[in-house]
């Protein structure tokens, strides 16, 4: 039975593990699509229109995706992230605790 278990907690660390690794991957992926068109929009805005600059309207707009994607695909959110749920659940369960033992 304890191998079964060993067995199955290698497999669901192997899967997050993968998972982890395309998540990365789509991020490098959505940052090189990025930085590529970007740099197109560019050249199209000064080459046709210089008088009238915009491209940093979509670089803006799509940057801040890229941003929001790199801190997911890095585990980093320092809003609310994994880290905030756990200490807000800790915290309720505290407070449920302390409740109940005045109610005793």
């Amino acid at each position: 039975m304890e191998l079964m278990e060993t067995n199955q907690n290698n497999i669901e660390k192997y899967l997050a593990a993968k998972k982890k690794v395309e998540d990365i991957k789509g991020f490098y992926g959505n940052l090189m699509s990025y930085i590529l068109v970007n740099l197109f929009l560019i050249f199209i805005n000064l080459k046709y229109s210089p008088e009238h600059i915009w491209f940093f309207w979509p670089m803006i707009g799509w940057g801040i995706g890229v941003v929001f994607h790199g801190m997911k695909a890095f585990n980093y959110m320092p809003f609310l992230g994994k880290d905030w749920e756990e200490r807000k659940i800790a915290q309720y369960m505290k407070e449920e605790e302390y409740n109940n033992n005045l109610k005793k």
